[in-house]
């Protein structure tokens, strides 16, 4: 039993890479040769909130860190600055989770739509700071009200497709420990 719940875990891991790829290489494709007025949402983001809030223990830091740096790295935003600010947020997600674990879905959301918001205007203070080139704020406001807005289809495709769901109460993770 504990060797299917450590195959489990590590099988969960790899499926977080795996899709963390399969969203880098749909945001890479070219569909559209003109600018857009709009952006899109922030998929990878939602995903890494949902699934630390869900099961933390699938998304470990390092995993969320590679993760988002790859992110930075194929999206050509300044190396690292993003994937900091969503390794921080996911983590104080997963630190909040036992809390909201009894909670409804509506203080879920809005505790993840805070963490959202922190990290975008976290992000353009700092690129502000920094004077790097940034886009306008109607664009990145429009990534953030996507992003706020398509969470809640993420946490259903996570929950419904991928099967990953919040822990009951007495539940046990992989290494034994309570969740």
């Amino acid at each position: 039993m504990n060797d299917l719940s450590q195959t489990r875990l590590w099988l969960m891991r790899a499926s977080f890479l795996l899709l963390t790829l399969v969203i880098l290489f749909f945001h890479l494709l070219p569909l559209e040769t003109t600018p857009r007025r709009w952006a899109g949402p922030d998929i990878l983001l939602c995903f890494a909130l949902a699934w630390s809030m869900r099961r933390p223990e699938y998304v470990p830091s390092p995993v969320l860190a590679a993760s988002f740096l790859l992110a930075d790295l194929l999206l050509q935003r300044p190396p690292g600055l993003w994937a900091m600010l969503a390794l921080i947020g996911c983590e104080n997600f997963k630190s909040r989770s036992r809390s909201l674990r009894d909670a409804n879905f509506a203080a879920e959301w809005v505790t993840a739509g805070l963490i959202v918001v922190a990290i975008t205007f976290a992000n353009r203070i700092i690129m502000g700071l920094a004077l790097v080139d940034q886009p306008s704020l109607a664009l990145s406001l429009s990534e953030l009200a996507m992003t706020l807005l398509f969470y809640p289809a993420v946490v259903a495709i996570t929950h419904f497709a991928m099967g990953v769901r919040k822990a009951a109460a007495g539940e046990l993770d992989a290494l034994g420990n309570r969740v």
